[in-house]
């Protein structure tokens, strides 16, 4: 592999820390931190060429969300930082905890992982016509904090252990989701933590559920437990132009089993303030609701068909050799090739 000026060379990196931790992916932490299925029966037409500046309509998904809300029988997990449930941007209602996991709701709306919560949050179940983008408000949001809360201001991102992430994430398919949001990255771990983490991931594929991860923001080219799995597909982020932000991961199995998408211009709920923030973190959200809304168009897809049709419209839409820069999401595409029966 070609290392790309200013990036480390990380896939396939044997080492293991003492403490391996897994870390909330945001590229500024100091702006980050400051029912019924309306689906239509239309024929599918082709997509509008996309919307450069702005995030939702540059990846199609503007298009998308005006086929559909999302549907209450489709559950999206959020292992993440909890979410302030009372925020007046989010649908509130459509939030659920998960069993036998810390309670999803924020004790200190100001903490690092509470306001990191609540922006993903917003960005999948926020309120249409507020100011969080609402991808599926419909949907069921299953939530599963991972991020224990942290005093605000500056100081070290909240984090939490690969061990959290497998219990996490096998608790959360066990709840019903068919759709999982990690916006965390996972880098180093102890072959035991990467075999539970992984036993975790083949067991959400076993039942048939897409994870969908951040890349994370160090700006390395590698890959992880995470991204090389085949359950998981990776998120790189670009600008609302599309053009790759110098600061996301980048990787052969990102390129390979993953697409990009916008992680920044994006504006949601925080604990007190709304505000862009930038970061794979955000990228990642896009891409989950984008399957929520799949699925919630076609419950009948198999998650096969589903990861293919989002990979496929991607490639489809630039198509060529990618040695580590996965394609950018095309939602719409990835809806009418869903439409059509050849994901």
């Amino acid at each position: 592999m070609t290392a790309i000026p200013g990036r480390s060379m990380l896939e396939g990196n044997p080492c293991a820390t003492a403490n391996p931790v897994i870390t909330m992916w945001s590229h500024n932490p100091g702006s980050e931190l400051s029912s019924t299925a309306s689906t239509t029966s239309a024929t599918p037409t082709a997509p509008a060429a996309p919307v450069a500046g702005t995030p939702l309509g540059l990846v199609g998904l503007a298009a998308l969300m005006e086929r559909s809300r999302g549907r209450p029988d489709i559950g999206v997990g959020l292992i993440d930082g909890p979410v302030a449930l009372g925020h007046p941007a989010l649908a509130a209602e459509q939030v659920r905890e998960v069993p036998a996991g810390p309670p999803p709701g924020c004790r200190d709306t100001a903490s690092a992982s509470c306001r990191h919560g609540t922006f993903v949050a917003g960005i999948l179940v926020g309120r249409r016509g507020s100011q969080a983008p609402g991808i599926c408000p419909d949907c069921v949001l299953l939530v599963r904090p991972v991020f224990g809360e942290t005093a605000p201001g500056p100081g070290p991102m909240p984090t939490a252990t690969p061990d959290d992430l497998a219990a996490a994430l096998l608790a959360t398919v066990t709840a019903g989701a068919r759709v999982v949001n990690v916006s965390a990255d996972l880098r180093w771990s102890s072959v035991r933590e990467r075999n539970a983490l992984t036993e975790a991931l083949d067991h959400a594929r076993r039942r048939g559920v897409i994870v969908v991860a951040a890349a994370g923001n160090q700006g390395a080219v590698g890959g992880s437990t995470l991204t090389r799995h085949p359950a998981v597909l990776p998120v790189a982020a670009c600008d609302v132009h599309g053009r790759l932000l110098g600061y996301s991961n980048l990787g052969a199995s990102i390129a390979r089993n993953g697409v990009r998408a916008p992680g920044e211009g994006v504006v949601g709920p925080t604990t007190g303030r709304s505000e862009p923030i930038s970061g794979t973190s955000v990228a990642a959200p896009l891409v989950t609701g984008t399957v929520a809304l799949l699925w919630s168009i076609r419950p009948d897809a198999g998650a096969a068909a589903v990861r293919d049709a989002v990979l496929n419209a991607a490639l489809n839409a630039a198509p060529g050799h990618r040695a580590v820069v996965p394609p950018l999401l095309d939602a719409w595409g990835a809806y009418l090739r869903l439409a059509a029966g050849n994901p």
